[in-house]
């Protein structure tokens, strides 16, 4: 007689493995963004030609900047874009949620960039001051801004819609804030050069704007790079709460929890425990059904004895 090695199930079991799909929707989100792209970079030729021709460093440096916006903007549709193709594929193991944080992650750091670069060409204008031709250059300015007034509405339509955790949105949606930002600083710039002769207040504008520029390029790398790291996220009360949840009766105690973020919104957890009456673990599941969430969760239970440092407490 001979023995398979391989056990039998029966063949309805596939219905209990579990999908890796945990990406939300992202095509309107996606659909924004493109839109954003080509608005951005029409806008983008106009201001550096425009900078050029009207000797505007704010100008000029606004438009160069929203080259490395309209390369961050490419980023974040490349990262939705991978995150959909490859939403079943077997070979990332939790999904590919992360695709769309590493694509905010390469978005902040071209985001540092540009603060980088700003405060670099603010400080070579303030020490090399060129004539600035006031009226042409505001007027475009002006249109610059309402350029990025309209980009940013149109991401923040679907960044307040369900897509608070979404970091990839996140990023683009900040690389229009500062791009509004420098332009507001650009209008104001002129605006004082052109009514007060205050032509000194164009370089600083830059360098105030870098200043902000880099702050927000520092929060989103922080916190793509935190997920990245599969760090739990400051915020999230999660790994209390699945304590206070699996702990309750006063027979479990938890011996190693690991708890990580896996897309927007989203998380998996590893929980080992020891109880000196282990239910099944279905049990344990229900009682975190509560959190939406837990898009996967893994549970190990041990039998607690008397002589096992581990449980003595439990």
């Amino acid at each position: 007689m001979t023995l398979s090695s391989t056990p039998s199930h029966p063949t309805g079991h596939r219905h209990r493995q579990q999908s890796h799909h945990y990406a939300v929707d992202s095509s309107a989100a996606e659909r924004r963004t493109r839109i954003v792209i080509a608005i951005t970079g029409a806008m983008m030729v106009v201001e550096i030609a425009a900078g050029i021709a009207f000797d505007s460093m704010a100008l000029l440096a606004d438009g160069w900047h929203m080259s490395t916006h309209v390369s961050a903007f490419l980023v974040t549709t490349l990262a939705y874009h991978l995150s959909r193709r490859h939403s079943e594929d077997p070979r990332f193991s939790f999904g590919t949620g992360k695709i769309g944080v590493l694509g905010g992650f390469a978005s902040a750091v071209i985001l540092g960039m540009v603060g980088f670069l700003m405060a670099g060409e603010s400080v070579q204008r303030a020490f090399l001051p060129v004539p600035i031709r006031f009226d042409e250059a505001i007027a475009v300015a002006v249109i610059g801004l309402l350029v990025n007034v309209i980009c940013a509405l149109l991401l923040k339509d679907v960044h307040t819609d369900h897509h608070h955790d979404d970091l990839n949105l996140r990023s683009a949606y900040l690389h229009v804030l500062a791009d509004a930002f420098t332009s507001v600083t650009a209008v104001g710039a002129l605006l004082a050069g052109r009514f007060f002769g205050w032509s000194w207040l164009d370089p600083v504008m830059g360098l105030v704007g870098s200043a902000v520029v880099s702050v927000w390029a520092y929060g989103l790398l922080r916190d793509t790079g935190g997920i990245l790291l599969d760090l739990t996220p400051a915020s999230s009360d999660l790994p209390a709460e699945i304590r206070r949840a699996l702990e309750s009766d006063g027979d479990v105690l938890i011996t190693d929890l690991h708890v990580w973020r896996i897309g927007a919104g989203r998380f998996a957890a590893i929980v080992s425990l020891v109880a000196h009456e282990p239910r099944p673990v279905e049990s344990y599941r229900r009682r975190l059904r509560g959190h939406q969430e837990l898009v996967h969760l893994t549970i190990e239970t041990q039998l607690c004895r008397d002589h096992d440092e581990s449980c003595r407490s439990a």
